[in-house]
């Protein structure tokens, strides 16, 4: 399964983990199996919804996230599974 959205412009995708404190992406494509994508998207991460990187756990691992007015904490496993556009 592959689930993206096309953008006009050629800017850089970067995974979700790779964000700092505070920066903002939209979400452009999510990748991994079939089952990893459905459970991202059951917790709200599809593709053009806007995501920011909330903070880092003290070890780095897991970072939360505000989607969709709801702040969410995922591995970073599953944030390198989730490309984004910064901005």
């Amino acid at each position: 399964m592959y689930s993206e959205i096309q953008t006009s412009t050629a800017a850089q995708t970067i995974c979700l983990d790779e964000l700092k404190p505070g920066e903002k992406g939209t979400i452009r494509q999510i990748k991994g199996t079939a089952g990893e994508e459905v459970h991202l998207m059951e917790l709200g991460l599809l593709p053009g919804t806007s995501v920011v990187l909330i903070k880092r756990a003290p070890m780095g691992d897991p970072i939360e996230i505000r989607v969709r007015n709801y702040h969410l904490s995922i591995r970073c496993a599953e944030a390198r599974s989730v490309m984004v556009e910064r901005g």
